[in-house]
């Protein structure tokens, strides 16, 4: 059955030319209501299976056989003119080597997309996210860094050499992320600066996805009546492959 989409604002595309062509693009998943900014039904999917729809996406970026990138055309975009309704939404880092569409071979309106250094939480990106779940309901969020991070290792160096200046806007980026390495500089792995970088950029993952787990009211509630689900991953910059290993 194809999705249900509003054909108003569509000049040309009645509503079941509108359906039929984003069941192509759209497969029916089944379960959890997600809707466009209309309000109206739009397609069906499960954390579960949007996480699945991600691995298989990766998956094909590594293959470099990739399906859903190509998919961007005059035809998808009069499709997308009505609303939208990601499946995913995806914060991650800012850094130009990991543009989450490309490497989870996704198109136009598959995913909602926050990109801010080191993946930080504030604010700004939390409410993005309320905005997304609540509005659209999307049921999957995935915190993702990445093999190598600038941020992270800026605050490595901050604690081990501090600077006493620089950018105050710089700085708050550094501070979000210095308790999670804070924290680890306090083990063993002090000893070994490669060991220290790698165990950083998962524990601040680990601790963004957290954050989001239990500093919004919003999403605490969606999480706790199994609406949605936070997860954390990795990028490794050199293989390509995304580790999903937080929330999993």
């Amino acid at each position: 059955m194809g999705a249900r989409i509003p054909a108003e604002g569509v000049p040309g595309v009645d509503a079941v030319e509108r359906a039929e062509r984003v069941g192509e693009l759209w497969p029916r998943f089944g379960r959890g209501s997600l809707r466009d900014m209309t309000g109206s039904e739009v397609q069906s999917v499960t954390a579960t299976e949007a996480l699945a729809r991600l691995r298989q996406g990766n998956a094909r970026f590594v293959d470099e056989s990739p399906q859903r990138v190509a998919i961007g055309g005059e035809r998808l975009r009069r499709d997308l003119l009505a609303g939208q309704a990601p499946f995913a939404v995806i914060l991650g880092c800012s850094d130009s080597r990991v543009p989450a569409e490309i490497v989870f071979d996704q198109s136009l309106g598959d995913l909602f997309v926050i990109r801010v250094a080191g993946n930080i939480v504030a604010p700004s990106q939390v409410g993005s996210i309320e905005f997304a779940a609540d509005r659209f309901g999307t049921p999957l969020v995935v915190v993702l860094g990445h093999t190598g991070c600038g941020a992270v290792s800026a605050t490595i160096e901050e604690l081990e050499r501090p600077s006493g200046g620089g950018s105050p806007n710089l700085g708050s980026i550094v501070a979000r992320i210095r308790p999670t390495v804070e924290s680890l500089r306090e083990t063993e792995l002090v000893e070994d600066p490669a060991r220290l970088a790698a165990a950083a950029v998962r524990a601040n993952v680990r601790a963004s996805a957290d954050h989001l787990r239990h500093g919004s009211a919003l999403l605490e509630e969606l999480v706790e009546a199994g609406r949605l689900r936070v997860v954390g991953a990795e990028y490794c910059l050199e293989s390509g492959v995304v580790d999903f290993f937080d929330g999993v």
